[in-house]
């Protein structure tokens, strides 16, 4: 049996509960303006979903039947992103509501166009939309939504919502279901497999099952993505508060094997070696963080998730090349990286802080001289140290050792500073001056 056909149903204000002053004070000055000015334009998708379910939207997105040429000629502070979706964004300082126009079909046959513009839409041989600026009407957008529970319209201009394919049923039933058939809609866009496992985790739902049916076969479909694309979603996969349960479930799916195909060499039937801990431990300290309100760096993350491969690679790189470990270990970084961002693509500001994070572990243990000292000054040490002091909790005593020697050496006095050095054998003192080279006696001229 298919998906449900789509049925309208259209709930008024004392049915659904929503109220203006739920709805952000800069999503309703745009709503008001593109109705003043003889358009029609909602609250849609994720910031009506989200009221239904009384939670606080993150973010409030805006449909209409402007074109982003049309929204721009009415807002001074609007500018226009994106190739494959046109979209225009109203900016409010940091706030930032996004508007977009109503996705028409991408059959010739039945684009409907405003005068003098051109529909313009392609696939690639997997049936993926590269392009797809197809305008169309309000009917029209709700069937290219992606999920029923992201097909709902809300309006200001009589306050109901209307419910394209049965979302609010959905929402009641706590499921997530693709509008359309599945295949050919994660066809289309790839990232739609990654949505399902999102929204079913955030929201707490589960996949419907036609929905969730072909995303095993079809995972594979991830490599066709923009790198670039793929990293973004990443970060809202797993650094959003719920990283932990995402990854189960991406694994489940064969969906986080696609994003993390180094990883993935490395995974056991039983979820047992050091990479896997590894990544359930960065992930639940992650939501820990984040459930305290504190800041995350997507760097840690990844620095923690790719270390033990990263290890197993200089491993190898010594035993076969004859470098040195050190050397090994940073061909070894290099390469694990250059391999990653092929299939997430990680700013180079983030690998920057990876790399240091790690290099800075094989200087935990120089810890004679001035060298100790020196390593306190350096700008990642804090993050260097925390992930010390994390590995030692996965890579036995002389690790955990290490992590509580420099715990003590960077909250304690110069003087208990000098001690601990020199309780090393190494002392801070000055450098020994190297012995001159005796000079060669001059061979006496001939007389």
């Amino acid at each position: 049996m298919g998906n449900k056909e789509p049925s309208l149903q259209v709930y008024q204000r004392e049915e659904h509960g929503i109220s203006r002053k739920d709805i952000s004070e800069n999503a309703l000055k745009v709503l008001y303006r593109l109705n003043k000015a003889g358009f029609d334009a909602y609250l849609v998708g994720g910031g009506v979903r989200d009221l239904l379910l009384d939670k606080e939207p993150k973010d409030f997105d805006i449909a209409t039947n402007a074109t982003p040429e049309e929204i721009k000629a009415l807002f001074r502070n609007c500018r226009l992103i994106g190739r494959r979706f046109r979209l225009a964004h109203i900016l409010f300082g940091r706030d930032v509501i996004e508007v977009a126009t109503f996705r028409g079909h991408h059959d010739a046959g039945t684009v409907k166009m405003p005068a003098g513009k051109q529909a313009i839409a392609s696939r690639n041989h997997e049936g993926m939309l590269l392009r797809d600026n197809v305008y169309g009407t309000i009917d029209e957008d709700a069937e290219r939504r992606d999920f029923s529970i992201n097909a709902l319209y809300y309006s200001i201009k009589d306050f109901t919502v209307t419910d394209y394919a049965n979302g609010v049923v959905d929402l009641q039933n706590r499921l997530i279901r693709l509008i359309g058939d599945p295949e050919t809609r994660y066809r289309e866009d790839p990232v739609r497999m990654l949505r399902a496992v999102r929204f079913a985790v955030k929201l707490d739902m589960q996949i419907e099952a036609n929905t969730a049916a072909p995303i095993l076969e079809l995972s594979t479909l991830l490599k066709d993505i923009p790198a670039a694309r793929l990293f973004e979603e990443s970060l809202k996969l797993l650094q959003a508060g719920k990283g932990l349960e995402t990854y189960k479930m991406l694994r489940e799916y064969n969906l986080f094997q696609q994003l993390f195909p180094i990883l993935a060499e490395h995974f056991t039937e039983d979820h047992s070696s050091q990479t896997e801990q590894m990544i359930e431990h960065i992930l639940a300290a992650t939501d820990d963080r984040i459930a305290e309100g504190k800041r995350v760096n997507p760097a840690f993350m990844f620095a923690a998730m790719l270390w033990y491969p990263m290890n197993v690679r200089a491993e190898e790189i010594a035993s076969t090349s004859g470098l040195s470990d050190y050397d090994a270990f940073m061909i070894a970084a290099n390469d694990i990286l250059d391999d990653q961002v092929k299939n997430i693509a990680i700013p180079r500001r983030l690998t920057t802080t990876v790399r240091d994070i790690w290099q800075q572990q094989h200087r935990f243990s120089r810890r004679f001289g001035k060298r100790a000292f020196a390593m306190l000054e350096h700008p990642k040490f804090r993050a260097a140290y925390d992930f010390l002091e994390m590995r030692g909790q996965f890579e036995g005593q002389d690790v955990a050792e290490l992590a509580t020697w420099w715990h003590k050496f960077q909250f304690a006095g110069r003087d208990e500073r000098n001690k601990m050095v020199q309780e090393l054998g190494g002392g801070h003192q000055r450098r020994r001056r190297r012995p001159q080279r005796r000079k060669k006696p001059q061979a006496k001229s001939a007389s």
